[in-house]
């Protein structure tokens, strides 16, 4: 019995310290954004805080534009991803056809290809088409970041769903829509909950898309935080603010979901 606890007592320990340490980045700074230049470096946790870079950045720059630009192409990217994605995952997972793999790993090939490898390409096509600084573009260019991955979790939802299920529902009258809405998608709502999510994070975070292909009328906070870099120093304090604020929308996100991410994390989602 006193193994049990000293055992016990040590597994909490070592989680409570890499829990710590995992989180530390995120810790430091917030603890950033309340510095001054002054104290900004000063790497003790003792000084005095002032929101100076907080009225700095929501008061006097256009960061809450920006948010809201950041918003509306991540937003519309997992949206557009989920209406072409869920009916792509369900017929590489139910159909059989000719290619069917390498069409699925061509799809997944897009998630891995290297960003800087397909924007300046794309971005010669953009100008010409009119589809440069704009949410459409934007929007349209993020499905390479999206859509594989939602496609290939929902692939295994859809593989793990016994075809029996809908043959059973087909013989009591119900039409294939009906199924799909009213069976198969209940079924599969925790990977989409989790896959949709996780698409919304890489949509969120995106870089290189946004800074080489909008910055002038659209202008993502990714980009935005690169105002605070200037010719002669760096604003820290400015800059984790912009982190800070930007971060929220992701963790407010993961605690509200928590239930369905975990699920959608652990049933199937890698299956395929």
């Amino acid at each position: 019995m006193r193994e049990s606890w000293i055992g016990g007592l040590f597994r909490n320990s070592v989680l409570a310290l890499w829990t710590l340490f995992a989180l530390f980045p995120l810790l430091w700074m917030v603890l950033l954004s309340f510095k001054s230049d002054a104290e900004m470096f000063n790497t003790t946790f003792v000084f005095t805080p002032t929101l100076d870079n907080y009225r700095f950045v929501l008061l006097h720059t256009d960061y809450f534009r920006c948010f809201l630009d950041n918003l509306i192409v991540s937003g519309g990217a997992v949206v557009l991803s989920v209406l072409v994605g869920v009916p792509a995952a369900y017929a590489l997972a139910r159909f059989k056809f000719k290619g069917k793999e390498d069409l699925a790993f061509t799809i997944l090939s897009f998630k891995f290809a290297p960003e800087m490898l397909v924007v300046l390409p794309l971005l010669i096509i953009y100008n010409r088409i009119g589809l440069y600084d704009t949410y459409i573009g934007l929007i349209w260019v993020y499905q390479l970041i999206t859509m594989p991955l939602l496609i290939w979790v929902l692939r295994g939802y859809f593989e793990d769903i016994p075809e029996e299920v809908e043959q059973a529902a087909q013989l009591d009258g119900y039409q294939w829509h009906h199924i799909f809405m009213k069976i198969l998608l209940p079924l599969i709502r925790p990977g989409l909950v989790a896959a949709a999510l996780l698409s919304f994070i890489f949509a969120w975070n995106s870089f290189t898309f946004s800074l080489l292909l909008a910055g002038i009328r659209i202008i993502p906070v990714t980009v935005e935080a690169l105002r605070y870099i200037g010719t002669d120093t760096v604003r820290y304090g400015q800059m984790a603010v912009a982190a800070t604020v930007t971060a929220l929308p992701e963790v407010i996100l993961a605690l509200l979901i928590q239930k369905h991410l975990v699920r959608g994390l652990s049933f199937g989602a890698v299956k395929g």
